[in-house]
């Protein structure tokens, strides 16, 4: 029986499972996703009333996102957005605990960009799909490129090997995923469904391969979690081996991941029954087992592997991309550019001194 539902629009529903709220209060955290599908950025928590607390705001084609909980990063069509939470510890807006506020814009262009993160000198880096390399910001130009796959031998707009995933280790970028390890124009729909790689940026060498659209590498506690999404799969590489260690089905596309102690939370979307998704071992496990895809998240509990808390989303939302956690967030909320609220958050730094 579910508990909790949310609605903000006649087709659009939330439902959660009956204690997917008590479980975000025991783990002091509030989600976010979003989705490109719709151009909207949703942040969850609990309000005082211990309901679900959704909030939610548009963009143009919102993809990655990442926080520490006081600056949130969120890429778009051809930008990458920079917030910053504007509220003091203790206080509030209108009930939220968080307010994030855009202070700063990096126009990149199109450039595909998926997965993002911070580094530790505080510069945004990111996947840039389209050229097949991770890059960062740059003043003069759309970005900078910092790597790409060696097998890559040109960098072009052709979106060669579909790079899509990014793991940060020690506020560093440490490994990334692609589809197929191709060198053509395109080239990695040709290879969906065994020809994904993970790649060591430190030493540009392929350290798991054989998987199928992999997405949202994350390292967590020593371990490197990843979905392999063509099998709807949640699990981890045995970096000894190479092998993927599978832990969780899903019955959906998993793409968006959030690690938070003893769980992951991942993003799940229905798939598009098109020439990128038809041939994929997710959809004949999913017509042979009589599933129905979700779309939604799903809290994987990695110590066993089972799925305690899940949160559905019904009506026009069927594609999720990233997933983000905020620890000690307990009502996230943020200023978006489609209304004029922007004009009256302002925020004064000191004299100098």
């Amino acid at each position: 029986m579910n508990e909790t539902t949310s609605t903000s629009q006649p087709n659009f529903e939330l439902t959660t499972s009956r204690q997917f709220i008590s479980w975000l209060k025991e783990q002091n955290i509030s989600l976010c996703f979003s989705t490109y599908q719709t151009g909207k950025v949703f942040l969850l928590g609990h309000n005082s009333g211990d309901q679900l607390s959704v909030f939610e705001r548009t963009f143009d084609r919102p993809m990655g996102m990442w926080s520490d909980g006081q600056t949130l990063l969120l890429s778009c069509l051809y930008q990458i957005h920079q917030f910053k939470n504007s509220l003091e510890s203790g206080d509030n807006a209108d009930g939220y605990d968080r307010l994030f506020v855009p202070q700063i814009s990096y126009i990149t262009g199109d450039l595909d960009i998926h997965d993002l993160a911070m580094n530790k000198k505080g510069q945004p880096v990111f996947i840039n799909t389209s050229f097949g390399c991770l890059a960062t910001s740059d003043a003069e130009h759309s970005f900078q490129p910092l790597w790409k796959p060696p097998f890559i031998s040109q960098l072009s707009p052709e979106d060669r090997c579909h790079l899509n995933g990014l793991a940060m280790k020690d506020g560093e970028p440490a490994y990334v995923t692609a589809v197929a390890a191709t060198n053509i124009t395109d080239g990695w729909r040709d290879n969906r469904r065994n020809g994904g790689i993970v790649m060591e940026i430190d030493n540009s060498e392929i350290i798991a391969n054989g998987l199928s659209m992999p997405h949202s590498p994350r390292w967590h506690n020593g371990k490197l979690y990843l979905a392999n999404s063509g099998t709807g799969e949640f699990g981890h590489i045995d970096l000894n081996t190479g092998q993927f260690e599978a832990i969780a089905f899903c019955p959906g596309y998993i793409r968006g991941v959030a690690m938070h102690g003893d769980y992951a939370i991942l993003g799940l979307s229905r798939p598009r029954y098109n020439k990128t998704f038809n041939g994929l071992e997710l959809n004949e496990r999913l017509e042979k087992e009589n599933i129905e895809a979700r779309s939604g998240l799903f809290v994987v509990d990695l110590k066993n592997g089972g799925t305690p808390h899940w949160l559905r989303a019904e009506g026009f939302i069927t594609e999720l991309y990233d997933v983000i956690a905020l620890a000690g967030v307990a009502r996230p909320s943020m200023i978006g550019f489609r209304n004029d609220q922007i004009r009256r958050v302002l925020s004064m730094a000191p004299f100098p001194t």
